[in-house]
């Protein structure tokens, strides 16, 4: 499987979901929405589209004398990879307890979703098994 690279925090996670959101838009575009309402320069907003770029998850194309951007992945894989990234940083340190937490926490959220979570790891024991 081939590792999504992620946005680099928070600012290049909220101009990604924007451009996600917008489909394909300037950097002024993408500035009205996150940089300005928080007080962020047009040119930082630029620099978090650069490195999304640099990073090939956005691409650009010249329109006239602006670039415009589309996001090259969709707002599944961008959540699914920012889960794995948050969860393997929450098991990491302490497994066992970050597991009891887990299922806590899906438990209280929805018992249908606890279910839907044990399916998913016995398929995944299927699977490597290959049964």
């Amino acid at each position: 499987m081939r590792k999504t690279p992620l946005p680099g925090g928070e600012l290049e996670y909220a101009v990604l979901s924007t451009l996600i959101e917008l489909r394909r838009a300037t950097v002024r575009d993408v500035h009205e929405r996150v940089g300005a309402p928080n007080q962020l320069a047009y040119t930082t907003t630029a620099k978090a589209l650069e490195r999304l770029h640099d990073k090939g998850l956005v691409r650009r194309e010249r329109v006239g004398m602006l670039l415009s951007y589309e996001a090259r992945i969709s707002r599944a894989v961008l959540e699914r990879s920012r889960a794995k990234q948050m969860l393997r940083q929450l098991l990491a340190a302490a497994p066992d307890p970050a597991v009891a937490g887990l299922v806590d926490a899906v438990e209280s959220i929805s018992p249908d979703l606890l279910d839907r979570l044990a399916l998913a790891v016995e398929e995944r024991r299927k699977a490597r098994r290959g049964t």
